[in-house]
């Protein structure tokens, strides 16, 4: 007989006390995934069973969750993995987790259908790997300043079966139909403010590139000044608050069409030039 060490009732009331108290914003969502996970039960059928008995091997793994939980480590480095539009991403401290608002880039991309995109600040190689997924017939490269992120991203091309279809590197130059870039673009003051989730968890060079927020993306937009990259449209995502500056710089940059796109919350997301 496999012994057991409470029901899912209590499992989760326990888990979302504790989690409300290390000031987890969803509490009850976080324990919801984590019991889902570690009993390899769907959170549906935890929710209709309240009182189905949790394992003693699910209840050890479940509170090593938890206890990871409480100390603000993110969800998604917990499981190892984040959904990111059609595609599972393999994630841990090494990248930033994808974001909601970073599928604005994407949709970019099937719209303008390019024959060749360039991915800067691949990170995971979110972006990179979902145009694959969702696009035929366009040459991806995606580059990243850290090896670490790199080996990621290949891990996770291989895995989805995508390998043949994305290349990664540390620099790239040359022409592209379409460039995107999701880089750092948080100012050392913003910095301060940030949840302990991404402070204390995800890699700050990959969020901060500098006091402003804004020296990442001024040196993209540098180099296609002066020619060492070439882009027949370039979209940026930016923080609340960066995109009429971001939006000038561009300009600046040679893009004579300029818009800025927002994310569902209707801040100022993403900034595209043509």
């Amino acid at each position: 007989m496999t012994a057991t060490t409470g029901s899912v009732h209590e499992a989760l009331t326990a888990a979302t006390d504790a989690l409300a108290a290390a000031g987890v914003e969803t509490p009850r969502l976080d324990a919801e995934i984590l019991l889902s996970e570690a009993s390899g039960r769907s959170r549906a059928a935890l929710v209709a069973e309240p009182e189905y008995p949790i394992d003693a091997q699910a209840a050890r793994a479940f509170g090593a969750m938890v206890r990871r939980r409480i100390q603000r480590e993110p969800v998604a480095y917990i499981l190892g993995r984040k959904g990111f539009r059609r595609i599972e991403l393999e994630v841990d401290p090494r990248v930033l987790i994808p974001r909601p608002e970073t599928e604005l880039l994407v949709e970019l991309a099937l719209e303008l259908q390019p024959r060749s995109l360039l991915d800067v600040g691949t990170g995971s190689g979110a972006i990179a790997l979902a145009v694959a997924d969702e696009l035929d017939g366009v040459d991806i490269v995606g580059i990243d300043t850290s090896l670490e992120a790199l080996a990621v991203a290949r891990a996770n091309a291989l895995r989805l079966g995508l390998g043949e279809r994305v290349r990664f590197a540390v620099e790239a130059e040359g022409e592209y139909d379409v460039v995107v870039a999701n880089l750092p673009y948080v100012s050392e003051e913003e910095w301060k403010t940030l949840a302990p989730e991404i402070t204390r968890h995800e890699p700050r060079s990959a969020l901060v590139p500098g006091p402003s927020g804004l020296e990442a993306i001024e040196e993209l937009l540098g180099r296609i000044s002066v020619g060492e990259l070439s882009a027949g449209a370039i979209g940026l995502e930016v923080g609340a608050g960066q995109a009429m500056a971001v939006a000038e710089m561009v300009r600046r940059a040679g893009f004579e069409r300029v818009e800025v796109r927002a994310d569902l919350a209707g801040t100022g997301r993403v900034v595209v030039g043509r």
